[in-house]
């Protein structure tokens, strides 16, 4: 069997995907509820609830422990990569996106008093501990669903 058809019956790893899919049009949704404006660019953004990362880790390690069994290596790694993954969308990167509202803010009052061009830094770049949850819930739901 070719490496292309391996990946193409490759159930773990599109029902993962799915659920990336599906956390990030809920993003847009959700942005569009909240703010009464449709912007396309939550689909392909980072942060936002709910977390996409967590969702497709989440969904990754719950489908390898219904396949390989929750006792096996193999669920042991997807387990300690989807801590990872969500330790860092609610850790690093959410600090990250903090200094950037914080840089940006200092930005804009340079550019009130000077005329001063520079570019604004993402803030939206981690999540909040509910969105890594809510993502996780998803992405524990869209495997259970498939699988």
């Amino acid at each position: 069997m070719s490496y292309y058809t391996q990946l193409l019956y490759n159930n773990i790893l599109w029902v993962s995907l799915l659920a990336w899919f599906i956390a990030q049009f809920l993003k847009v949704i959700i942005t569009f509820i909240l703010n009464k404006k449709f912007d396309i660019r939550r689909f392909i953004g980072a942060g936002g609830m709910p977390s996409s990362h967590s969702a497709l880790v989440v969904s990754l390690a719950t489908s390898v422990g219904r396949f390989e069994g929750y006792d096996s290596p193999m669920f042991a790694l997807a387990l300690t990569f989807s801590l990872i993954v969500m330790y860092d969308a609610a850790g690093v990167r959410r600090a990250a996106g903090k200094q950037a509202a914080v840089l940006n803010e200092i930005l804009e009052q340079i550019h009130t008093s000077r005329s001063v061009s520079e570019e604004k830094l993402k803030e939206l770049l981690g999540h909040t501990p509910i969105e890594v949850i809510a993502g996780a819930i998803l992405g524990f739901l869209i495997s259970r669903l498939f699988f």
